[in-house]
């Protein structure tokens, strides 16, 4: 039986208090349920809730959607504004 590929997710969250905060997952849904409602969120959106989903695509593995979320986190907020709106 063949092993289904995952594929990993980048994704960008905007905090209640208008921050914006990027991540890595499999399972969008579910990550972004913890970022909400859970311990298992990140420390930084706990104090920052609710949060909305603003802005998701995939990648085929760990590797490249690790290198997207730190280019992502590198950017200034106007020009991850600017990424976001497309």
């Amino acid at each position: 039986m063949k092993k289904k590929k995952q594929l990993w997710q980048v994704y960008i969250l905007k905090c209640n208090d208008g921050t914006l905060y990027a991540g890595v997952t499999t399972d969008l849904t579910r990550r972004v349920a913890e970022h909400n409602t859970s311990a298992l969120g990140a420390r930084y959106t706990s104090g920052r809730r609710p949060v909305e989903l603003v802005y998701a695509r995939s990648f085929p593995n760990r590797s490249a959607a690790s290198k997207e979320e730190s280019r992502i986190k590198k950017l200034s907020r106007g020009e991850k504004l600017k990424f976001i709106s497309g």
